[in-house]
């Protein structure tokens, strides 16, 4: 039951209406839609009077509907969107209307205009301004999924791209060490199907960064021992959490190019220096490695950084960055993101 609930949530256009966010959201959009009526007055009427009177009135009815919508949120995210816009929206009018019904009491005779008229102006700009409010959420709702379905698809096929060289030369690697050094040969092989392993997870769920660090690891050592000494690996990831969640996938392909573009092309190999770090409620990443000397240097799509960068921006929102930069000899990426733990006892992999 509680799963079906997050998932009506979770495919609902409705933000969260009892978050402190929202609320100011809403006074602050009230209060500029108080400013236009008040520019919009004729001749004659006292400006600072009517936007008391009218921010007054116009801030109840918006944090009225808000708390209605806080209560209601949970049974109209699981009716369709049209149902639920629709009903939202009345709502809107239905506060709008008892508001509006209690001022005209309380400043009974400072307004001549019929009660009809009154309740008909207000209901018409309530309206149109609760219209297109809902028709915002609900065009933000659906960029956001069409651009979870863009970036889930980008994930997968990354997650399901393991590079047939990389395959080849790791079998290659094992058949070589069967014989004379079986151990190991057993440990490459673990550490081949623990690659493959994570290609096959579920791209929709943050997962444990100390996963993500082994499967880093796996990878790692398989690379080591095709490369043999000319790949060096510093790992100074001590200060880091282990329960913080970030997307599947995400360090694996930039070491990969770190491995592949930068030590693979230097005769003389490289060190691939993984940093990281916890600033208060946020996670800094470094990836370092050397930069190829010639053509090569600037070699690759930047198909995994971009696919990185996605991932952590619909996980984190603006909170999360994504830099790389290159001097002379070195090529640098950096990743930055909130600490985020699961609410769980059990993590979600």
């Amino acid at each position: 039951m509680a799963r079906a609930q997050d998932g009506d949530r979770a495919n609902c256009f409705l933000p969260e209406f009892c978050r402190l966010q929202t609320l100011f959201a809403v006074v602050v959009i009230a209060q500029l839609l108080v400013f236009v009526i008040v520019l919009v007055q004729p001749a004659g009427i006292d400006r600072w009077t009517a936007l008391s009177l009218y921010s007054l009135f116009v801030q109840w009815v918006a944090i009225g509907s808000t708390l209605l919508l806080c209560l209601t949120r949970p049974f109209l995210c699981r009716l369709p969107m049209a149902q639920a816009g629709v009903i939202a929206w009345l709502l809107v009018l239905l506060v709008t209307l008892v508001v509006g019904e209690g001022a005209r009491q309380a400043l009974a005779g400072a307004d001549p205009r019929p009660g009809w008229e009154f309740h008909a102006r207000n209901l018409a700009i309530s309206g149109i301004a609760a219209a297109v409010s809902l028709r915002y959420l609900h065009q933000q709702f659906a960029w956001r999924r069409r651009l979870e379905t863009l970036t889930r698809a980008r994930i997968e096929a990354l997650q399901a791209r393991i590079q047939p060289h990389f395959l080849f030369n790791s079998l290659n690697t094992i058949l070589a060490l069967i014989r004379q050094r079986p151990d190991a040969a057993e440990g490459a092989v673990e550490d081949l199907s623990g690659l493959f392993r994570a290609s096959l997870a579920d791209v929709s769920q943050l997962v444990p960064l100390a996963g993500e660090l082994e499967l880093a690891r796996n990878y790692l050592r398989l690379e080591e021992l095709r490369l043999g000494e000319r790949l060096i690996v510093d790992w100074q990831v001590d200060a880091l959490p282990d329960d913080a969640l970030l997307p599947p996938m995400t360090l694996q392909p930039l070491l990969e190019n770190a491995v592949r573009h930068g030590v693979e092309p230097c005769r003389r190999g490289g060190v691939v220096r993984l940093t990281g770090r916890r600033r208060d409620n946020r996670l800094q990443i470094d990836i370092n490695n050397p930069l190829a000397p010639g053509p090569a240097r600037y070699q690759g799509s930047g198909t995994a950084q971009d696919n990185v960068m996605e991932r952590l921006q619909l996980a984190f929102g603006n909170a999360a960055s994504f830099t790389a930069h290159a001097d002379d000899e070195t090529y640098a990426v950096h990743l930055a993101f909130p600490y985020r733990r699961s609410r769980h006892a059990r993590t979600d992999c």
